[in-house]
Formats: C-alpha cells, sequence, structure tokens
C-alpha cells in the first residue's frame, strides 16, 4: 500500500510585515534607518545602462550583504545562507517580509564588485561614516584629529618556495597544452611531483646540497616544458594565444628570477603580490600588498582605507591617505598622528606629530601623540574580527576594493556596539 503524501502547513508569518514579528530596538533595525541608502543607489545604478535584458538586482540588498558579511568575517556563500536564517539581516537588506529562497547565488556578489569598483567600495565607507555621525559614534569635528598607520594586507596565497612555484608552473603549462591541442615531448607528471616531494625532505633534513641537485633538476624540466610549448606557439589560434602568452611570460620569470631579485614573481596567479618586511619577530616577510589606514584619534572610527602597491615608503603615502579622508568625512583633517616611519614628510595645511617628538609638545599634544598607538588594536581586530588578515579577491582592483570593505565593516561593528550600549534594559520581574 502507497503512503500518503505529507502536507506540510506553512506558517502565515510570511503574510506578514516583518517589522510586526521582531524586535524594532535591535541594533541593525536602528543601523538600517541611519543608512542612507538612495545614494548608494545613486552609485550602483551607474555602471548599467537601461535596455532589454533582466532588471538589476536591489543595489541595497548587495551593499547590505556586503556590509554583513565584513562586519562579521564571513565567505559570500555564508552571507548568503546567514540572510536567509535571520530575519534581522533581511530587514537590514531591506525585506518587510520573511522570505524563504535565498536572494541571489553568491557568485553574483562577485560580479557586483567589479562593477562597482573602487568608487563604489568608498561610497558605501561613506556612507558608514554619515551613519556613525547619526548615531552619535563621533562628532564632526573629531574628524579634523587623525591617526595615520600602514599595514599588510596579505594575500590568498600558499608561502612562496622555488619547487612549489616550478611545480605549479608546469603544472599549468601542461593543462595549456592539452587545451591548445598541444603535443609535448614529455610533461613529466610523474617524475615532477617527487622531486618536489624530495626537495621538502632533503630541506628539512638539512641535506642542502642534495636539495640543491634535485631543484636544478626540476628547473631543467620546468624549462623543457616551457620552451617546447614556446616552440609550438604559432599553431595556437589568437583567442587562445593572449592567456598562453601571459602564461610563458609569467613561468620565464620564475625561471629566470634569482634570491635576491627585486620585483619577483611570488605567485603564479597573483603577480601582484609584493614581499614585505615590517620587522616583526613572529613574520619576517609578508606578502600581500601595504594598506594605509586613517582613523579618528578618539573614537578609532575608520575614515580611510587605500592599498597602496608598490610597497612605497610610509611616508610618500600620507598625502594619498588623508586626501582619501578629507573626501569620505567631508572634513579637512588638522592634527595627523603617525609613527616614526613618516619622518622627513610634511603635508600643506597639516599638522604631522611623530611618536617621540619633543619640541613644541605641550602636555595635551603629548597625550595625543600617546595615543597614536591606539591604531594598533584596530588593525589587530580588522585582521581578525574582519577579512582584513587574508584578501580573497583578485588582482590590484581586488585589493583596493577589499581595503576600503574592511574599513566599511569595522565601523558598521562600531557602530552596532554603539547602538547595543544605548539599549533600553528591559525590567525584571
Amino acid at each position: 500500500m502507497r503512503r500518503k503524501r505529507r502536507i506540510f502547513q506553512h506558517s502565515n508569518t510570511q503574510g506578514y510585515p516583518l517589522r510586526e514579528h521582531i524586535d524594532l530596538h535591535h541594533p541593525l533595525v536602528e543601523l538600517a534607518d541611519m543608512i542612507d541608502w538612495a545614494a548608494i543607489d545613486r552609485v550602483a545604478t551607474e555602471p548599467f545602462q537601461p535596455g532589454p535584458g533582466r532588471p538589476i538586482l536591489r543595489p541595497r540588498l548587495v551593499a547590505g550583504l556586503l556590509y554583513l558579511q565584513h562586519a562579521f568575517n564571513l565567505s559570500d556563500e555564508q552571507v548568503v545562507a546567514g540572510w536567509l536564517e535571520n530575519p534581522y539581516w533581511q530587514v537590514f537588506t531591506g525585506e518587510t517580509h520573511l522570505q524563504t529562497e535565498p536572494p541571489i547565488d553568491p557568485s553574483s556578489l562577485s560580479r557586483w564588485r567589479n562593477r562597482l569598483g573602487e568608487v563604489g567600495m568608498e561610497e558605501l565607507l561613506a556612507q558608514s561614516i554619515e551613519a556613525a555621525k547619526r548615531a552619535n559614534v563621533i562628532k564632526p569635528s573629531s574628524m579634523q584629529r587623525v591617526i595615520v598607520d600602514t599595514t599588510v594586507m596579505e594575500k590568498a596565497i600558499a608561502y612562496p618556495t622555488d619547487s612549489a612555484l616550478l611545480e605549479r608552473s608546469r603544472e599549468h603549462l601542461v593543462k595549456a597544452a592539452r587545451q591548445c591541442s598541444l603535443r609535448l615531448r614529455q610533461n613529466y607528471n610523474r617524475e615532477a611531483p617527487r622531486l618536489v616531494q624530495q626537495i621538502s625532505r632533503y630541506a628539512h633534513a638539512k641535506q642542502f646540497r642534495r636539495m640543491r641537485a634535485a631543484l636544478r633538476t626540476l628547473h631543467s624540466r620546468v624549462g623543457r616544458v616551457h620552451r617546447d610549448i614556446a616552440r609550438q606557439l604559432d599553431q595556437v589560434c589568437l583567442p587562445q594565444r593572449k592567456a598562453l602568452d601571459d602564461l610563458l611570460s609569467r613561468t620565464g620569470r620564475i625561471l629566470t628570477q634569482l634570491r635576491k631579485d627585486k620585483n619577483k614573481l611570488y605567485a603564479l596567479h597573483a603577480p601582484e603580490v609584493e614581499c614585505i618586511a615590517k620587522g616583526k619577530a613572529r613574520t619576517p616577510y609578508e606578502f600581500g600588498v601595504k594598506v594605509s589606514i586613517v582613523t579618528t584619534l578618539k573614537e578609532g572610527l575608520v575614515v580611510g582605507a587605500r592599498s597602496m602597491p608598490g610597497n612605497p615608503y610610509d611616508g610618500h603615502t600620507l598625502h594619498e591617505a588623508l586626501e582619501q579622508a578629507e573626501i569620505l568625512s567631508e572634513v579637512k583633517p588638522l592634527m595627523a598622528f603617525v609613527d616614526r616611519g613618516y619622518r622627513g614628510i610634511e603635508v600643506d595645511g597639516v599638522q604631522i606629530w611623530k611618536s617621540g617628538q619633543r619640541h613644541g609638545v605641550t602636555r595635551g599634544l603629548k597625550a595625543m601623540i600617546k595615543r597614536r598607538s591606539a591604531i594598533e588594536p584596530i588593525i589587530g581586530h580588522m585582521k581578525n574580527d574582519g577579512k582584513l588578515g587574508r584578501n580573497w579577491l583578485k588582482g590590484a582592483l581586488g585589493d583596493a576594493m577589499h581595503a576600503v570593505l574592511c574599513g566599511a565593516g569595522h565601523n558598521i561593528r562600531l557602530i552596532i556596539n554603539k547602538l547595543k550600549s544605548c539599549r533600553p534594559m528591559t525590567p525584571a520581574y
């Protein structure tokens, strides 16, 4: 006998407005009313041209998901799944009724980030600053005194070693040759991985002579594959040739670069990665891009975050950092407190005070200079509680967007904590 099909009864909650079933004093609900979503809509709709096709997603939905993602350190998949389970997140993104299906595919966030670009991300940071003013987190006069510092935003790459880079290059070359229907004399699919394993074992056992011999063998094998494909490059059609040329040039850089060379290639898929030494004992070298952070002196609100490719001297990044802070906050900084890495740099109209400065320092200025170190735990929270510790976005544009979004996420956390402290207490019975 066939079993009867069960009929599930849906709750009537879906038919009622969400705000009738949630706490209206929740920090996310109050924060949603403080953000100027119309300004974000204007910036988000500029890249789209009117015409036939599927209508665009609501910009408030995408902006709200990006805020939540960087405020709570979530991936694209996690923030979409969390939105489905949390009614307060749905209200924050502009929903009026309970939704039971995911709003978008997680891959849509990647496409929207690329469409908005750095300008759109800076608008998100600017609106988080305005929301902090409305929430009484800061006063407009507080943004006249700022702290500026730099840190390293590490890229999502493996620690670069010669053997790993050579083997990765060989794998990509063999795969590209197969896609382009090129016939290789040898692909070394068995010998090369075994050589990589031997190199790591010899290095662990401190048998460096054997390690260098195995590394030379691997180097010659990758060079043979590289030259074999270069000789057959004329047989490749034009649509595939550009990508193959790029892969051959990157592999050529890996084959020819030496230990003490500058502008080395540290990741085959991320040529923009740089090796930066900040003098830390636990991490002497970090692989990523330098980021300049600007915060208010008293409250620690982020009013500027910009990636600085090329590993410039810290002092040379000060003018751009203060310029971005002035544009986003609409208040010109009058005093900037920095560490000794900014020595020798002056900015017109801004007083620069450095750590350890003695000449012309009053008692009040001494306390302000001493507070410069308050930016260090802020950067630590942005790396541990936010997403500044590891950047998964691609290219130099991904570095720029990720740095700005990390600043916006920190501001959202700061506002939420402020609203939690001001929340009315429920009487106990």
